[in-house]
C-alpha cells in the first residue's frame, strides 16, 4: 500500500495532512488492516482541545479496542459524522477516511512527525517484512 507523501505520520499510525492552519487526521492502512473490520468509532467533541501524544477517540473492530493519539496540538474543529453510521468506510479507504480536523495551535508541529518513506521504514521494522 501506498502512503500519501503529503501526510505525517506517527509511531501510533495515524496520519494527519496539513492545510495552512488545519490539520485533517485519520488512521494508516496499516493500522486498519492490523485491527480487521472496523464497527465503532469514538471521536472527541467539537472544540475539544487535544494535545500532541495524548488519546482523542478510539476504534473498535472485531479483534479489539485501539486508542487514537493526537500526532499534533490543537483545537477540533470538525468530526466525520458519516462514521457514526458507517465506520467500516475506514477499512476501505483509510488513506482518505479522516476522524477529525483540528485547527492547529502550531503549524510546524507535524514536521517532526515521520515522512511517507519513513513511516514504510517504521513498518517494515516493526513486522518484520
Amino acid at each position: 500500500m501506498a502512503y500519501p507523501e503529503n501526510y505525517h505520520y506517527t509511531k501510533s499510525h495515524e496520519w494527519i495532512a496539513v492545510d495552512g492552519e488545519t490539520g485533517t487526521i485519520g488512521i494508516t492502512d496499516y493500522a486498519q488492516s492490523s485491527l480487521g473490520d472496523i464497527v465503532f468509532v469514538e471521536l472527541p467533541k467539537v472544540g475539544e482541545q487535544i494535545q500532541a501524544g495524548s488519546t482523542f477517540g478510539s476504534v473498535e473492530s472485531v479483534k479489539a479496542v485501539s486508542d487514537l493519539y493526537a500526532p499534533v496540538t490543537g483545537t477540533v474543529t470538525e468530526i466525520n459524522e458519516t462514521l457514526t453510521s458507517a465506520p467500516e468506510t475506514i477499512n476501505t479507504a483509510a488513506n482518505t477516511t479522516w476522524l477529525i480536523r483540528i485547527e492547529l495551535t502550531d503549524a510546524l508541529e507535524s514536521e517532526s512527525l515521520m515522512q511517507a518513506a519513513a513511516y514504510q521504514k517504521f513498518i517494515a521494522e516493526e513486522t518484520g517484512h
